[in-house]
């Protein structure tokens, strides 16, 4: 198939996908509702399964699809931006911050906004601390920004340790299930959307500039790209999209390093293409995930975060393998 029309393809499959698995996360759960009800009461607020539908696994599923479309656009800006496949959200440390964030303020006994506006804040304050850090007196390379964000996360998973140590025993199931990834708590809101939707529409008008990043500072300059500025931007959007993600659905990894790398494979480098399509298939894993979840243990509820790290540790050694190769 050419490539250009691999390219409509998979983006159509894709977008196809995210239809069929949030019709599966609304019908699959500790009430199992026949295709014929869901379909129902999508379009009848006065159907007995709208409450269900609608208030509970819709909005759930919403809330989860935007957190996995942010951290998959967040990856692929991190990933080229330090042009390195094995780079994802997590390792210049914002998730890190915003698990300091959101711990401290259980410890101290906030609960639901409260959560999300620390953890926000956590992450915001080490995206600040690195950056800041890593620029130091001359510009940053991609070498100092991880070698920085490595150092911060890694003081920061000591703070998260020593609240973990310090916190009561009754606050320590919550603290444990957010930083596993927990959706169970996930109330829908649109500014993640929102957010969303502006960032991609501003990223897609620059992806030529994205392209010419991806082959190198060098050739980017060449053919007249604002590198220092196009770097910084990458830097706090990708920041940005990571805190508004973890703040939703608590610290979930690897969605940000296995979407982009794979949907990179299948497509190429064309960030006019990548950026839809690591989307769709974000928000369609995280949605997945979340549905098993949910289901395969019920009525317990797993932790989104082990799913998507059963998923992504084989991922990430066969990157290593294939790195080696």
């Amino acid at each position: 198939m050419p490539f250009a029309q691999r390219r409509v393809a998979l983006l159509l499959l894709l977008v196809g996908l995210t239809g069929a698995s949030f019709f599966l996360a609304l019908g699959v759960g500790s009430l199992p509702l026949p295709v014929t009800t869901v379909w129902a009461a999508l379009w009848h607020h006065d159907h007995p399964a709208f409450p269900v539908v609608w208030g509970l696994r819709g909005a759930r599923a919403a809330a989860v699809w935007s957190a996995g479309a942010l951290l998959a656009l967040a990856g692929l800006l991190m990933q080229t931006l330090l042009r390195n496949p094995l780079a994802d959200p997590y390792v210049l440390g914002v998730s890190s911050g915003a698990a300091v964030g959101a711990l401290a303020a259980i410890v101290l006994g906030a609960a639901g906004l409260g959560v999300a506006a620390a953890a926000f804040a956590g992450a915001i304050v080490v995206m600040a601390l690195v950056f800041a850090l890593a620029h130091g007196a001359g510009p940053w390379s991609a070498t100092r920004l991880i070698l920085t964000g490595v150092i911060v996360a890694s003081g920061a998973s000591a703070v998260v340790a020593l609240l973990l140590t310090l916190a009561p025993e009754q606050r320590l199931h919550s603290m444990l299930f957010w930083l596993m990834g927990d959706a169970a708590s996930t109330t829908f809101s649109p500014w993640p959307m929102v957010m969303l939707i502006a960032v991609s529409l501003l990223l897609v008008t620059w992806g030529r500039d994205l392209n010419a990043l991806a082959y190198g500072e060098a050739t980017a300059q060449a053919v007249g790209v604002p590198v220092a500025r196009l770097r910084w931007g990458l830097y706090v959007l990708a920041s940005l999209l990571t805190a508004t993600a973890v703040t939703l659905v608590g610290s979930v990894g690897f969605v940000g390093l296995i979407v982009p790398h794979a949907v990179r494979i299948m497509i190429g480098n064309d960030h006019r293409w990548l950026i839809p399509c690591c989307i769709f298939a974000g928000g369609t894993l995280l949605m997945v995930a979340d549905t098993a979840a949910r289901t395969l243990w019920a009525p317990l509820q797993l932790p989104v975060g082990i799913v998507t790290a059963l998923l992504g540790v084989p991922f990430f050694l066969w990157l290593l393998v294939r790195a080696r190769t």
